[in-house]
């Protein structure tokens, strides 16, 4: 008897040497090397982080879902991934919690990146999970707080004349959550534009700071 499977490919959008096409491709060759029917393919580009808004997760959560039903309704017998942290990025318990409804109903999960996950006694398999999840929260939370900083740094600059552009979100505080108009943004930076003024001005402010710290006291 064949044994069914489907595939799960969700990328990082910090990590450019993959992509879902590649992923999805490799689980394919990884299929068929094991002579798995293919059923079904998931694949996802939604961030697997939810926000406190709620604007990210939502597609990956209901693609989850839908996986996860798959194996209830038993359309395959195994669930092909390229690692564990594909299924998850928000810990420990959301990462156990999606592992054991998929084997509470009857469906194997298999790693490409980590072959234990196929052999490993259920309870050290666990364990070994629970920290890889750990770590996969670890490093999402460290990427959050780098692109954070990386925003507050340029941001900085900005206000300060030393680069030209814009940083995307909306500044501490504000309530205004319309969306932002492109042309009244092009507007303000065009040649006359209050925010184009501004940085003149303090561009101007600043020479002749400068001029004036350079000039002979005597």
């Amino acid at each position: 008897m064949t044994t069914r499977c489907a595939l799960w490919a969700r990328v990082s959008s910090s990590d450019g040497s993959q992509t879902n096409e590649n992923q999805i491709h490799i689980l394919r060759e990884w299929a068929g090397r094991r002579s798995l029917e293919i059923t079904q393919e998931f694949v996802t580009e939604d961030s697997a982080w939810q926000n406190g808004n709620g604007t990210k997760g939502r597609e990956f959560d209901r693609t989850r879902d839908t996986l996860i039903n798959g194996a209830r309704l038993g359309h395959y017998d195994v669930v092909l991934v390229w690692a564990v942290d594909r299924l998850s990025r928000r810990g420990i318990e959301d990462t156990l919690a999606t592992m054991r409804r998929l084997y509470e109903h009857g469906c194997d999960i298999w790693s490409h990146e980590e072959p234990w996950l196929v052999t490993s006694e259920p309870r050290m398999r666990e364990l070994l999970v629970s920290f890889m999840a750990w770590v996969a929260e670890q490093e999402s939370a460290r990427r959050s707080e780098r692109i954070k900083a990386g925003m507050d740094r340029r941001r900085r600059d900005i206000e300060a004349g030393r680069i030209e552009g814009s940083v995307g979100g909306r500044r501490p505080g504000s309530k205004d959550r319309r969306k932002r108009s492109r042309e009244g943004y092009e507007a303000a930076w065009a040649p006359g534009g209050k925010l184009r003024v501004a940085r003149e001005r303090r561009l101007a402010a600043k020479r002749a700071e400068q001029a004036e710290g350079q000039q002979d006291p005597g």
